[in-house]
């Protein structure tokens, strides 16, 4: 724990592992602090076909665990414990984890984020089974099915929208008779053929549990309590996402409105020097499992040469010296 690691990544998923990967293949002797939660969102995604190179598909836990075996091959070393504690005010930077503190030169967050649920048991226990949280990822699983989408804002109206080119028949449900989304969003999706808005209801149970999958949901009238069964094959859940950025809000440029890492155009590089962030603590825009891979490869290649560039000057200072 005295040793002072040339960095340190926080967060061990497609953006982690894959910083982890180039890191090392970089002799930069990562640390990974993977976390409790290591996998991340495909850790509950039973089948990934949207990843280039498995043409017939992946488990999501069998994807992260091969990243993760790619990386540790190339000799990165992994904590699997959560984060506690950052100090970026000294340097070399301080990670906590829990008692413990470990010291790098950089650091590259790459802690994610969680879609937000619903809340319901119901809703947990049929996670992978019919409910979804992103409609890119599987929408293709629920060709010909109906479906029905939880949301009022532009990602479920988009969500909706996508999900109509695949299923017979989308139902949007949301819990207020007005929806949140932009007037072009909700044109854009009110106008599908297929698509049929709900409102004002919310989601009491997921019903399937005993059939293992999806077959429709109970809902409630938010003004007259009266409950109505939609038939459904599947539940997409698009009620937002939050990113795991609480530890870093005090030391790190943070979006005011969405807690979102700030990171400069163009590059992984935050307000602080040597500090980096990827994936989808920083990216509210895509949130997919090659775009965190990709911007966790160039993380560790901002790191890399951030490195490089700081030890040639050090160097220089001292030859002046």
């Amino acid at each position: 724990m005295d040793e002072i690691r040339d960095v340190i990544i926080a967060g061990g998923a497609c953006a982690g592992y894959t910083a982890a990967v180039y890191a090392a293949r970089a002799n930069l002797r990562p640390l990974v602090i993977e976390g409790f939660a290591s996998g991340g969102q495909l850790m509950s995604t039973s089948d990934v076909e949207n990843f280039p190179g498995f043409p017939d598909g992946i488990a999501g836990p069998e994807l992260m665990s091969r990243f993760r075996a790619q990386a540790e091959r190339f000799g990165a070393e992994f904590v699997t414990d959560d984060v506690t504690g950052v100090d970026l005010s000294e340097r070399p930077f301080r990670v906590s984890v829990g008692g413990a503190d470990y010291r790098a030169h950089s650091l590259i967050v790459a802690t994610g984020a969680r879609a937000r649920e619903l809340g319901l048991a119901s809703e947990r226990a049929l996670q992978g089974r019919g409910v979804s949280y992103c409609a890119v990822c599987d929408a293709a699983f629920f060709r010909d099915r109906r479906v029905v989408v939880v949301g009022g804002g532009d990602t479920a109206l988009e969500e909706a929208a996508f999900l109509a080119r695949f299923a017979s028949e989308v139902v949007l449900v949301h819990r207020r008779r007005e929806l949140r989304g932009s007037q072009f969003m909700q044109a854009h999706a009110l106008a599908q053929p297929n698509l049929t808005l709900v409102a004002p209801y919310v989601v009491e149970e997921v019903l399937g549990e005993e059939a293992g999958r999806v077959t429709g949901v109970l809902l409630r009238d938010a003004e007259s309590g009266e409950m109505r069964v939609e038939e459904a094959g599947g539940l997409f859940v698009a009620i937002g996402h939050d990113p795991t950025s609480a530890l870093f809000r005090d030391q790190l440029d943070t979006d005011p409105v969405t807690g979102y890492l700030v990171t400069r155009p163009g590059s992984t590089r935050t307000n602080v020097a040597g500090v980096f962030a990827c994936g989808d603590v920083q990216d509210p825009v895509y949130r997919q499992a090659i775009t965190a891979a990709g911007s966790g490869c160039m993380a560790a290649l901002d790191a890399e040469r951030w490195l490089t560039h700081s030890q040639a000057l050090e160097e220089a200072t001292h030859a002046l010296l």
